[in-house]
């Protein structure tokens, strides 16, 4: 194979093809269903789907079928099958379902209009994960125009993973033996800690979301007649999460929530800090004079991909400061993100976290806790020698440093459902998420030389894995 071939027709295909149906698809309002209840009468999931088949349809592999996959009331699902001339399958994955608008772009970037300044795309969408099929398939079609053999390639693009994967499962069940037993698994929805080198994820965190609610009147009253005699819903709900949060140190409080470090992950950060340094911290959007809550980079790394951590993300019930009145509000909800350890078990942690928040309510409050979600973590096997050795060859041909294993403080569902279903399976997960790329919130950009330089990577691993089929 020519590396430099190879690679040069990667990056054309970036340039004439990519780049400019990304942008298309970064206009598309296309959020979770969890954001947008009626997305299948707005028809913004299909226009992306649609946009995404299309462009696939027109590459050049031969006998490839993509079909787009539909259940009543689920999302569809985009799947790609590429024949090859090896036996096996590699499964390759994303999502094309987005976050909400959310607020802070900064002045001239928006959002749903692409932008692209200093090499970067900016919109919602394209880097988390609109990117993944159109560099999936271009990893392929790279290959086979220089005739390596393959084996079958799976490309699996799901609509629902920013609402925690509920449509997949049934998905899954519908394709019943249709994906085989894949040996390899590639993701491109993960971090990177830097543009410098690829960056392989390791485990992943799991995602605990539910709503906490405080009732205290049946309507608001005037604050002079009422405080002093009625509990504020704020003090109450400061009383509730300090049950399973010290508000000092952010350390959470059950040990539901807590598991025990292995100690090659303990050795993954540390290296990772090595290469990051400061970086670990540098990497958010400070505000002037804040600090992160250590020095320690590996400590921080551990803190974002090891332990949980909560967040309050959403409030319901507070008036906006131009409308705040005198009045001691009746009623408060907060929006609760617990991130769970990768071995957590998630079921267990929603039961432990709904117990601590809803006996014995500060002064006979009414509290409820609706938990949304559960979903659990996940911790790679160990990788096969081929597959380190592969990426490590990739990492250094591409970008000429070596790789780096990490933590993700992220959840993709996809993955400890096939860590589950397919035990034996080798995974290469990565991604383009980086410093500053801010997914979720504003100002998100996909690194379009990074993201190019990784499809040449991912081409590289998938050739090292025809070659241990051959053998």
């Amino acid at each position: 194979m020519d590396l430099k071939r190879l690679s040069g027709s990667i990056a054309r295909t970036w340039e004439t093809s990519i780049v400019e149906r990304l942008s298309a698809y970064v206009r598309i309002p296309n959020k979770s269903p969890l954001f947008d209840p009626q997305w299948e009468s707005h028809g913004h999931m299909e226009a992306a789907v649609q946009l995404m088949a299309q462009w696939c349809r027109a590459q050049p592999l031969t006998g490839m079928r993509v079909e787009v996959r539909r259940l009543p009331g689920r999302t569809p699902l985009l799947l790609i099958d590429v024949p090859g001339e090896l036996p096996g399958s590699v499964l390759l994955y994303g999502h094309l379902d987005k976050q909400p608008e959310f607020t802070g772009w900064r002045a001239g970037l928006g959002p749903w209009e692409p932008v692209i300044r200093e090499g970067k795309l900016y919109g919602r969408g394209a880097a988390d994960d609109g990117y993944a099929v159109f560099s999936s398939l271009t990893a392929i079609a790279a290959l086979k125009e220089q005739k390596v053999r393959l084996p079958r390639c799976l490309v699996l693009i799901e609509a629902c993973e920013e609402s925690g994967s509920d449509d997949l499962p049934a998905h899954l069940e519908s394709l019943g033996a249709t994906l085989g037993e894949p040996t390899l698994v590639v993701c491109l929805d993960a971090e990177c800690g830097n543009y410098e080198q690829v960056w392989c994820t390791t485990s992943l965190r799991g995602n605990l979301v539910g709503t906490l609610r405080v009732r205290v009147l049946t309507e608001g009253v005037h604050s002079g007649m009422a405080t002093g005699i009625a509990p504020t819903p704020v003090r109450i709900l400061e009383q509730l999460l300090a049950r399973i949060e010290d508000p000092l140190t952010g350390d959470l409080l059950l040990d539901e929530l807590h598991v025990s470090l292995p100690r090659d992950r303990r050795a993954q950060a540390a290296a990772a800090a090595q290469v990051l340094g400061d970086a670990v911290a540098g990497k958010l959007p400070w505000a002037q004079g804040v600090q992160a809550v250590s020095n320690d980079p590996t400590e921080l790394i551990i803190n974002s991909t090891w332990r949980g951590t909560l967040a309050v993300t959403g409030a319901e019930g507070l008036p906006p400061l131009g409308s705040a009145g005198n009045v001691l509000l009746p009623e408060l909800a907060v929006k609760l993100s617990l991130r769970l350890p990768p071995t957590c078990d998630a079921a267990r942690a929603s039961a432990a976290v709904r117990e601590a928040l809803v006996r014995d309510p500060p002064y006979g409050a009414q509290v409820s806790f609706d938990a949304g979600s559960a979903t659990g973590g996940w911790n790679a096997p160990a990788l096969a020698p081929w597959l380190e050795a592969s990426i490590g060859r990739a990492s250094r041909a591409l970008y000429g440093r070596d790789a780096v294993y990490i933590g993700c403080g992220g959840t993709i569902p996809f993955m400890g459902m096939l860590g589950e279903r397919f035990p034996r399976t080798q995974f290469f997960i990565t991604g383009v998420l980086g410093p500053h790329a801010n997914a979720h919130g504003p100002n998100e950009f996909l690194h379009i030389g990074y993201a190019t330089q990784l499809t040449a990577c991912v081409s590289l691993v998938l050739a090292d894995h025809a070659q241990t089929l051959a053998l």
